[in-house]
């Protein structure tokens, strides 16, 4: 279980997500309500992380499925696809798949 900083304030879990400024911790909603900018820090694994629009995601650890439209995602390993519109995921090696539109996947 990784633990996760959003905005200063700090959760553990498995999966990220966040959608249209919210932030949803293994299904349950823990924003305040919707934010203009999210940043997040992970310690730990996650079984995905997916972002309709983020500023910055720093996970310190590895990564299931990482899906993004919009954000900037630093990550480690990342057992299955990666997938980003107008992102940008660096991240180490990639399992399964990469797709991006305009964004970039590079490898660390």
């Amino acid at each position: 279980m990784a633990t996760i900083t959003i905005n200063g304030v700090t959760y553990t879990g498995n999966h990220v997500s966040v959608r249209g400024g919210r932030v949803l911790v293994d299904g349950k909603n823990v924003s305040a309500g919707e934010a203009t900018r999210i940043t997040l820090e992970v310690h730990g694994d996650l079984q995905a992380f997916q972002a309709d629009n983020c500023d910055t995601v720093a996970v310190h650890g590895a990564v299931g499925v990482v899906s993004t439209v919009s954000g900037n995602v630093t990550c480690g390993d990342v057992g299955g696809a990666v997938s980003t519109v107008s992102g940008n995921v660096n991240c180490g090696d990639i399992a399964g798949e990469v797709r991006t539109t305009c964004g970039s996947v590079s490898r660390r």
